[in-house]
């Protein structure tokens, strides 16, 4: 006779099994069958989630003592639960029925309805990032930004900075954040005739801020792209009335210009325009080139005339000295020692005869030289 035995451990338990059928539920000890009658144990852990070995959850349950050890958890279509074990937190439950042992370990479940949006008026905000993800939408509004809250893609409030949390099951919650700092609008222009028919292109930078953005979102879309064809329009119409010569020099009075047109068009656009100017004014090549000749040639004038201005006043001040000089023999005779002085720096030997002055010899001897 062949008979087997079991050795069933402390946080273990058997089920028996007769020609496949459950017959009972074991606990720790050993146990001793005849395998050649049918019988056979399937030993399982007495922890966490109740394992059946494909045995119906039935059949188990009329067992006394294996209904004594387990708990079971029911969750309704709007529910979802958390399972704490020992008082402990230990996982998120979604299935709709599951069993756990309940001898070593004691499970306690907490019902979340989450057919509500508001997740905090349901759940402590310390277990919200645990949930799985499908079940609910984390907002995160940051500084300088405005959030509109949208249940089923109806306006329900705005959000100012923080971090939300809202249940998505059940409804659809959406949210459009909108910065509300000023940004930096940078217009490239294509190529705009001026009057003259010189194809020049301007590029604008205009900075606005969102001032109205539940407005907006029901009049304006993408209200950067239409300040930027706005401001193109409006750079065209400006610059077809003027000659090139002309809108060169007026650059600051198109960024002006640009300001003043945004400016009376902020509260349809649902922003406030802070500033608008001209980046660069950008030419074709060979009109370029012919400007910097001209320029060149305007250049090369300004110093020819500083030359001549300077030419001038130097004959003039040549002109002042000699009158001087003429008139005063004193000072004549310091001159003429000043430029001896600078000819003898330069003059290795001089040789000098006793009949006649010093100076009136190195004078006669300049005179020479000269």
């Amino acid at each position: 006779m062949m008979i087997k035995k079991y050795i069933i451990k402390e946080q273990e338990c058997g089920y028996l099994m007769k020609d496949g059928r459950f017959v009972k539920m074991l606990t720790a000890g050993k146990y001793s069958y005849l395998s050649m009658l049918g019988y056979e144990v399937q030993t399982v852990p007495m922890t966490g989630e109740v394992r059946t070995c494909q045995i119906p959850e039935e059949i188990l349950m009329k067992d006394e003592k294996f209904a004594s050890m387990v708990v079971k958890t029911v969750l309704p279509d709007e529910c979802i639960a958390l399972r704490f074990v020992n008082k402990a937190y230990r996982e998120v439950l979604t299935k709709p029925e599951t069993l756990y042992w309940n001898v070593f370990e004691k499970n306690e479940f907490r019902l979340i309805d989450i057919t509500q949006p508001y997740m905090e008026d349901t759940l402590p905000r310390m277990y919200m990032d645990l949930m799985p993800a499908k079940y609910y939408k984390k907002i995160v509004i940051k500084d300088g930004e405005t959030g509109l809250l949208y249940f089923d893609n109806r306006y329900e409030k705005k959000l100012e900075t923080g971090t939300y949390y809202f249940w998505n099951y059940g409804r659809e919650v959406t949210c459009k954040i909108f910065n509300m700092k000023i940004q930096q609008l940078d217009i490239s222009g294509q190529e705009i005739l001026t009057a003259d028919k010189v194809a020049v292109r301007l590029n604008v930078i205009c900075s606005y801020r969102i001032t109205n953005p539940e407005k907006l979102v029901q009049t304006v879309e993408g209200v950067a792209s239409q300040l930027y064809t706005y401001v193109q329009l409006k750079l065209r119409e400006y610059v077809g009335r003027y000659r090139l010569d002309e809108l060169l020099e007026q650059k600051e009075e198109i960024g002006r210009f640009v300001l003043d047109k945004l400016k009376e068009y902020q509260d349809e656009y649902c922003v406030e325009i802070t500033g608008a100017g001209i980046k660069d004014i950008i030419l074709p090549g060979e009109i370029r080139e012919i400007m910097n000749t001209v320029l060149m040639a305007e250049k090369k004038a300004q110093a020819n005339v500083i030359m001549r201005r300077e030419e001038v006043a130097s004959t003039r001040s040549l002109l002042n000295t000699a009158k001087l000089m003429d008139e005063n023999r004193t000072l004549f005779k310091l001159k003429e020692m000043e430029y001896l002085e600078k000819i003898c720096d330069k003059v290795g030997n001089i040789s000098l005869n006793g009949g006649k002055g010093v100076l009136e010899q190195l004078a006669e001897l300049a005179g020479v030289q000269d």
